[in-house]
């Protein structure tokens, strides 16, 4: 697994650590409107920190990508954003390990099944299954993507450097 929270760049070793925005945004894939809208209303608010007045900025947990992945994923599938919310609402009420589970979504409610027989029994009793997300995927997805973020964080140019190599102190 990806390394839970990463330091933020510049920071030093008494800051928290954790994700910025646009960070949040290339690994979750969504965009930085959507991630500022889902924050103002309480969808998801940054549990690190949140903005306070203009020029701070919010700060988010691993915890916090993987439930903004997956009400991307819900949102992806045609599940409805109240929906969504709802079953982000189950996912941290469950405060169990859910990297195993899967999150059934139907009409009214969301059931965590921990095995393909659960989802079998839900079936059985005549659920209107909406959606099952398996949540070890939305794991898998989400640390492949810190992975590579971190990747290309360590292969750019640092700066004043260009891709070519440092710049001069005239510019050329």
């Amino acid at each position: 697994m990806a390394q839970l929270e990463q330091p933020l760049a510049g920071a030093t070793s008494g800051e928290h650590v954790g994700y910025r925005g646009p960070q949040v945004c290339s690994v979750v894939g969504i965009t930085y409107r959507q991630l500022d809208y889902w924050a103002r209303t309480d969808l998801l608010r940054p549990s690190l920190s949140d903005a306070k007045g203009s020029g701070s900025q919010r700060r988010y947990s691993y915890t916090d990508l993987l439930q903004l992945k997956v009400i991307k994923r819900l949102l992806d599938s045609g599940i409805s954003l109240r929906s969504a919310r709802r079953a982000i609402e189950f996912l941290r009420s469950a405060g169990e390990d859910l990297t195993t589970a899967n999150l059934v979504i139907d009409e009214g409610r969301a059931v965590l099944a921990r095995s393909g027989e659960e989802i079998i029994d839900l079936l059985k009793g005549g659920q209107g299954v909406l959606n099952i997300v398996p949540l070890a995927g939305v794991f898998s997805e989400l640390d492949a993507a810190i992975t590579d973020m971190g990747a290309r964080a360590a292969t750019a140019p640092g700066k004043g450097e260009t891709a070519s190599g440092p710049r001069s102190a005239s510019g050329a």
